[in-house]
């Protein structure tokens, strides 16, 4: 290989220090957030989408091929996909690999190509691209390629550094382009991650001293090679991570916003069906994961530990088997009764003709996830701020969904591409993505599907039904910033509607009832409030009468939802 032309082994090379240095500088890409609320997770959702493939990146090894490397790369990267921000950065991936992946070396003008692909497949991905966004980076990226390539540059660390230096100029000019962004004074956030990983892959291709090594996704799996019975490969198979592990920290002192994250960060890159509940004392976890004593140790960092269980699922799951068998197995606990949730054990789906329709939905909240459940949902994904689930965490899904049609509410603006990506890649069933943005929404479509009805004729009456559902949640800012012209401190309590920020205020009540006060029509019939875990049942019911004094003509339900991070969650119809 010249220095003017890059091999396969090169490009995993800077592939993989691209996705290093992204990770290393997630929780920064994290606090590049416009809204000033506790749940930036762009730089988690694209470091996630990026390590799902770089782990497949590394297990190649030595023998490694352009056509084996863009397979990683971009089958890896979709399935990861989390986030609007990581399913974009797939498709730069997927646009990218289409081109190069039947060339043995990659010459400027392959590149070049290349470049424009991914940018044009990424645009495509998206219903209605914005500016000033990853997508504008990428574009930047794209013709700043053509323009060096026109003017005959032909040495290779001088074309990648020139297209890296505009990236960040392109990056440098998202505040002009939304002024949201301006207001807020940060770039964005996604246009960030794409120049990290670009930086990386520069520093690889400069010969810099890197670490190449990825972490497995499943710590702890053995090797040993030896034969395993029927009961032992379907828990395999089915149970992707086999320890249900729960404790509570008593904490040295108050969780941080910046510890909660990474904390939460860190168990989603070590498991999944995750909840982590803080207050100013203690923090209540669970996780599904293949080694326990990872999530323990990081746990001790914050504090000493009480109130720990642990649930081999695998052997609960066999179990089962053997019992459908009409065996015992010895020393299997007692099975769990949690199934419909993602990650928990089941049985293997029996051999039944499928019925017409199947419900996924993405909830968070012990509250919320009980009224998914009496709607008749089959089966729910732990998930929302802070927790995207990915393409595949959604295909995993539909696999345990015994239905030829399965409508998918993603119920959070920032899971839909998700979906909409787990949709096309769905081989044997139907996937119908009803892009409900917010929990109420979700509650909705659902009330309003009739069975008799075609797939079709639901989905259209599903999404118009959800038009008329106006959501507001109060939540708290984590630094001092100016939205909407509205000028916030950290530490003060927000109520954020469908189109920006409705209230600011002091006062948790206060605020609340400013938003619902933003939300009511003169034709609005129905408020339903949803409380939190961090709220008291007494101060629910308190706001409860205090919004049906002010307007006793609408319907009024309340309920508990359990969410973290947001107070009340309030829909107005």
């Amino acid at each position: 290989m010249s220095l003017q032309q890059i091999d396969a082994k090169m490009l995993s090379k800077m592939f993989l220090a691209g996705a290093k240095n992204l990770e290393n500088k997630k929780e920064w890409i994290n606090e590049l957030n416009v809204f000033p609320v506790p749940d930036g997770d762009t730089g988690t959702n694209m470091t996630m989408t990026i390590m799902s493939a770089a782990r497949e990146v590394a297990s190649i090894g030595e023998g490694i091929d352009m056509e084996g490397l863009c397979k990683a790369i971009s089958g890896g990267s979709l399935r990861g996909a989390r986030g609007n921000s990581g399913v974009i950065l797939s498709q730069l991936f997927r646009g990218f690999t289409r081109r190069i992946k039947d060339e043995k070396l990659l010459t400027i003008p392959v590149l070049t190509e290349s470049f424009d692909r991914a940018a044009e497949t990424a645009y495509k991905a998206v219903m209605k691209p914005k500016e000033g966004t990853i997508l504008t980076v990428a574009r930047g990226v794209a013709d700043k390629a053509k323009e060096l390539t026109e003017e005959g540059v032909t040495d290779m660390e001088t074309f990648l550094s020139a297209i890296l230096d505009h990236a960040r100029y392109v990056l440098s000019q998202t505040p002009e382009m939304l002024p949201v962004l301006k207001q807020a004074g940060v770039v964005d956030s996604g246009g960030q991650g794409l120049v990290e990983v670009m930086s990386g892959a520069l520093d690889a291709y400069c010969g810099k001293e890197l670490d190449f090594s990825i972490a497995s996704a499943e710590p702890g799996r053995g090797s040993s090679g030896e034969k395993q019975g029927f009961a032992e490969v379907q828990a395999e198979m089915e149970i992707k991570f086999g320890y249900c592990t729960e404790f509570i920290i008593m904490l040295d002192k108050p969780f941080n916003i910046k510890s909660e994250i990474d904390f939460k960060a860190y168990l989603e890159s070590i498991g999944d069906s995750i909840v982590c509940v803080a207050d100013e004392t203690i923090v209540k976890v669970h996780v599904h994961t293949n080694d326990p004593g990872l999530a323990i140790q990081r746990a001790l960092k914050y504090g000493a530990l009480s109130n720990m269980k642990i649930d081999n699922m695998r052997l609960e799951h066999q179990e089962k088997l053997f019992k459908m068998s009409g065996k015992s197995a010895p020393g299997a606990e007692a099975p769990r009764t949690e199934s419909g949730t993602a990650g928990a054990p089941r049985t293997p789906a029996a051999k039944e003709p499928p019925k017409d329709f199947g419900f996924i939905v993405v909830s968070v909240g012990e509250g919320m996830n009980g009224i998914f459940r009496s709607l008749g949902v089959d089966y729910i994904i732990e998930g929302g701020q802070t927790m995207n689930p990915s393409t595949a965490d959604i295909l995993d899904a539909v696999d345990k969904v015994n239905a030829k049609t399965i409508f998918i509410l993603p119920n959070n603006k920032n899971i839909i591409l998700a979906a909409n990506q787990a949709a096309e890649l769905s081989a044997e069933k139907d996937l119908l993505v009803i892009p409900t943005k917010t929990l109420p929404q979700g509650i909705t479509a659902i009330i309003n599907f009739v069975p008799e009805l075609s797939a079709d004729e639901n989905e259209q009456n599903m999404i118009q039904e959800i038009k008329n559902v106006g959501t507001g949640e109060i939540t708290y800012a984590v630094r001092d910033t100016v939205i909407d012209d509205k000028e916030i401190k950290k530490g003060d309590y927000m109520g954020i509607g469908d189109g920006g920020i409705l209230a600011v205020g002091g006062e948790i009540s206060q605020v609340a009832g400013d938003t619902v006060a933003q939300m009511i029509k003169e034709d609005s019939e129905l408020i339903s409030i949803y409380y939190g875990s961090d709220v008291k049942e007494e101060e629910a019911e308190a706001f409860r009468a205090q919004i049906a004094g002010q307007y006793p003509d609408c319907d009024l339900e309340l309920q508990y939802g359990g969410q973290p991070i947001y107070y009340y969650i309030i829909s107005v119809e």
